[in-house]
């Protein structure tokens, strides 16, 4: 058994916490959300991230972290804390570390502010600190998840030992957990796939059919792979659980926060009417942002997700977003 502390109540931290207490786990949960945590202390059920999933009576909720970390030697710590609020979760860490620890990080995106991916922000920012890093990503959506449907994860990490450790805790008869070492490639992926989705969504929203819907992912799968190798990501990791596996399930599932935002601004909302009406985050729609300044400044063709962000941000319409994706210049598919 293994003590493992979840910083982060949403949907999926909710999910992992529970799933890691019936693996027979010691696993405290904190939530930023006051009323969350009662909710999920006194009925145990988060109703408004993971509604209608009844979790274990043994998953501690806790208000105060940091003066747990102090009277606590745990194994594992989960981050599940939307990606731009990281640095906060991780400067509180610093000051109460002082053993070694496992980190595993499931936000996935770009900060906007630094262009940099989660496990450069965790570097920096738990620097002196004794820990290992790994990540969990890939294709699974905790709506289906938490009713225990057969999935499948990666856990990565430069270091294969602690993916390996990761891989174990995880690892069910309903979750098939995997390992890889291509961390960049890994948390690429999941960052990309975000921003996909959202152009995916506008597509169903307009109601473009097959077709379209299908070039366009398989176009987006071509762009995240010359962005990953800019980065120096092996470009088989895209065709793999974080890559073409997380793209399959974000870009069509209705659990998707971002698609749904896509498949909204198709219907006419506005950007941000339809976040603000959202209990969940949009990873995709902060992290573009950080993207489009890597492409401009790297001068990387990305003409998808360059034309997603003048849709977000600079009101571009979705009509000119597709002319001019359908009208550049030809060329050779590879």
């Amino acid at each position: 058994m293994s003590k493992v502390l979840v910083l982060g109540g949403g949907g999926f931290g909710t999910c992992l916490s529970n799933l890691l207490t019936e693996n027979g786990n010691d696993v405290y949960l904190w939530e930023y959300n006051e009323k969350v945590r009662d909710v999920i202390r006194k009925e145990h059920e988060n109703t408004v991230f993971l509604p209608g999933i009844k979790l274990s009576e043994k998953l501690k909720v806790v208000d105060e972290y940091q003066k747990l970390l102090g009277e606590e030697k745990f194994d594992f710590i989960l981050l599940a804390t939307p990606c731009q609020f990281l640095r906060g979760i991780l400067k509180n860490l610093k000051t109460s570390l002082t053993y070694k620890v496992i980190i595993i990080n499931i936000a996935k995106g770009i900060e906007i502010a630094s262009k940099k991916r989660m496990s450069e922000v965790v570097e920096e920012e738990l620097d002196g600190c004794d820990y290992e890093y790994g990540i969990l990503t890939g294709p699974t959506h905790a709506e289906d998840l938490a009713k225990k449907m057969p999935s499948a994860i990666l856990a990565a990490s430069v270091n294969l030992e602690t993916a390996e450790k990761i891989q174990k805790l995880f690892n069910n008869d309903y979750l098939r957990v995997y390992t890889g070492t291509d961390l960049i490639g890994a948390e690429l992926g999941g960052a990309l796939k975000n921003c996909l989705a959202i152009a995916a969504g506008m597509a169903d929203g307009l109601e473009l059919g097959d077709n379209s819907k299908a070039a366009l992912l398989t176009r987006g799968i071509n762009e995240i792979i010359r962005i990953g190798e800019y980065y120096g990501a092996d470009p088989k990791t895209f065709f793999g659980l974080s890559g073409l596996g997380d793209i399959i399930v974000t870009c069509t599932s209705k659990h998707s926060r971002n698609r749904f935002v896509g498949e909204q601004l198709g219907k006419g909302r506005k950007l941000a009417e339809i976040l603000e009406s959202m209990n969940g985050i949009s990873e995709g729609s902060e992290t573009i942002k950080a993207l489009h300044n890597i492409i401009v400044d790297e001068n990387i063709n990305a003409p998808i997700f360059t034309e997603l962000y003048k849709v977000l941000y600079e009101d571009e319409t979705l009509e000119n977003l597709f002319y001019n994706l359908m009208s550049r210049k030809l060329k050779s598919e590879f």
